[in-house]
């Protein structure tokens, strides 16, 4: 992403009025007319009117300094189809505007961003939640009109309904915007009391997003049209859900995969048997064959997360270790004591013997 007050040559803490003079420097030595045929003056001129474009914002301003970038800002950061109205604004007596393009104050809304933490089981299987945003909506006493009901707004006299104001310098006819109207063409004489001439307010909306199974943090969701409505009769934006997923006590996520670990009794482990093991669905049967070591790992295909966007599962691997026993009573403790005596007083026969043809084989 392009550092936006590098490529207008100034520090972050810029003032607007700095920006606004950085930009009338620049766009007026790298514009394409005064340079015909220059494709890096071309590229140059883009991206000083795409930075110019943002910082000249403020909301987009904010965003750009809080995320670093304008990913999900919408429309207006390509190409010259964004900046026509604040080119021509400043630079309309110097190249005559972009084709007499009128210009509006109708302006795309602002997106918006809700944060949400779910549970592991909530990303294992989706879920529906109902949120409350407050944004900016239609004013439903005027409809949107600004005006108060009954009254509407009415042509503006300085430019007919144009939204432009023409005069002749030199050999140039010269169109600007209008300053009465801001190039609307109309003007609320009465403005509606609720609120005041905006056509919206702003309110509380309760929306139900579906989170889709396997979602991990860090993920979002995109709502088209659920931001803040456009002024003036502009388009809303969106809304961005960001999922977070809370840790859990037992399970241990690793990307498709769940880990867990599980005690297996001595007993179990060395004669075998059948230990119950909780997963994201209920509950799994595994077999401990005879000899189980500590830290033996068991595969359950299918008991993982699901992936996203598909009909596939991880697995949940799980991990047995022994569960020594922190008490025990007489008759327990007689009967390990006379288990050891035939083990081999306490040191496995089997590593006795290989440490033994080990010594014999150094003597050699």
């Amino acid at each position: 992403m392009s550092d936006y007050y590098n490529i207008l040559g100034v520090e972050r803490n810029a003032s607007d009025e700095e920006i606004k003079k950085a930009y009338r420097q620049l766009a007026l030595k790298h514009h394409p007319d005064r340079n015909q045929g220059d494709k890096a003056a071309e590229e140059k001129f883009k991206e000083i009117n795409e930075a110019y474009s943002c910082l000249s914002d403020p909301q987009k301003r904010a965003h750009y300094d809080r995320f670093g970038s304008t990913d999900g800002m919408g429309a207006g950061f390509s190409g010259f189809g964004g900046f026509g109205e604040v080119f021509e604004e400043f630079f309309g007596d110097i190249f005559g505007g972009f084709g007499g393009r009128q210009r509006t104050r109708a302006s795309r809304g602002s997106d918006l961003r809700y944060d949400i933490d779910i549970s592991l089981f909530e990303a294992a299987t989706g879920v529906e939640r109902e949120i409350e945003i407050p944004r900016w909506e239609e004013c439903t006493i005027c409809g949107g009109s600004g005006a108060k009901p009954g009254k509407g707004p009415v042509t503006c006299q300085t430019c007919s309904g144009s939204g432009q104001v023409r005069f002749q310098q030199g050999f140039f006819s010269v169109a600007r915007t209008c300053g009465d109207c801001g190039g609307a063409g109309t003007i609320i004489t009465d403005p509606c009391d609720d609120c005041k001439g905006e056509g919206r307010t702003k309110k509380k909306r309760t929306i139900s997003i579906k989170i889709p199974p396997g979602v991990d943090s860090g993920n979002r969701l995109r709502m088209t049209g659920e931001g803040e409505l456009g002024a003036h009769g502009g388009p809303p934006g969106d809304l961005f859900i960001f999922i977070n997923v809370e840790r859990h006590p037992f399970f241990i996520r690793d990307g498709k995969d769940i880990l867990c670990g599980m005690p297996v009794s001595y007993t179990t482990a060395v004669l075998g048997g059948e230990i119950e093991v909780p997963t994201l669905t209920g509950t799994e049967k595994i077999k401990v064959p005879s000899g189980t070591q500590s830290g033996h790992q068991f595969r359950l295909k299918g008991k993982g997360m699901p992936v996203l966007g598909r009909k596939s599962k991880g697995e949940q691997i799980v991990k047995v270790y022994i569960d020594v026993p922190k008490k025990l009573n007489a008759e327990q403790k007689k009967l390990l004591k006379e288990l050891d005596k035939i083990s081999g007083n306490g040191t496995s026969k089997g590593f006795m013997d290989k440490f033994k043809d080990m010594f014999s084989q150094a003597e050699k």
